[in-house]
């Protein structure tokens, strides 16, 4: 069974055994994560949301992602700054997808 999601703001398409690198949750590694916001199911789309299916998932681990680079620049004005960022993830993998 396939679905897509939605959780931190963005869309994902999934199916049993996925991995995803989503913002980051609030529960800790190891435990289960149930997904209430179902757009589509097998083919099915919700007007929003689907409200007889159900995603659940496992945290695996959470983390950062690779430094990336700020720099703000401003032409002959001498302005020059440099700042860094490591944007938080939580790594999930979907279990399973079911219709109650």
């Amino acid at each position: 069974m396939k679905a897509v999601i939605e959780t931190g703001g963005k869309q994902y398409y999934v199916e049993e055994g996925t991995v995803l690198y989503v913002e980051k949750m609030d529960a800790e590694a190891g435990s289960t994560v149930t997904f209430p916001h179902v757009l589509m199911a097998n083919g099915n789309v919700g007007r929003p949301y689907l409200q007889n299916v159900e995603v659940t998932g496992e945290i695996v681990k959470h983390g950062k992602a690779k430094k990336i680079k700020v720099f703000k620049y401003r032409q002959k004005k001498n302005y020059r700054r440099t700042q860094g960022h490591r944007q938080p993830y939580t790594k999930v993998e979907i279990k399973t997808i079911k219709t109650k």
